[in-house]
């Protein structure tokens, strides 16, 4: 694994998020995209290859945490702004990291 100095850590601006709107892209057999509350740091579209273990209708009001500051790339012609955390385990299963706890939209993680 390789390490990173703590400045590069500290350049990487993570939140809470709520998932507000979900959609299978038609155009793609994993891809789930959403638009994500993030408070007053406004409303991104988040897209995620995450289809296989999250049908759109079940993350609705979900709060995650989500990578903001990573620069857009274009998905099927549009802007993904942000990255969902997600972790995988050795039979290959997905799951979303979920607060256990109510906190509030754009609240910062650290």
């Amino acid at each position: 694994m390789e390490q990173i100095d703590y400045a590069d850590f500290a350049k990487v601006e993570f939140q809470i998020g709520q998932i507000i709107e979900a959609e299978k892209l038609e155009a793609s057999e994993k891809l789930v995209k959403m638009k994500v509350d993030f408070g007053e740091a406004g409303i991104k579209t988040v897209f995620s290859g995450i289809y296989k273990w999250y049908k759109p209708e079940d993350l609705l009001n979900k709060k995650s945490v989500f990578v903001v500051n990573i620069k857009p790339l274009k998905i099927v012609g549009e802007l993904s702004e942000a990255m969902i955390f997600a972790a995988s385990g050795e039979d290959e299963s997905v799951s979303l990291l979920l607060l256990d706890k109510d906190l509030p939209i754009g609240s910062k993680v650290f």
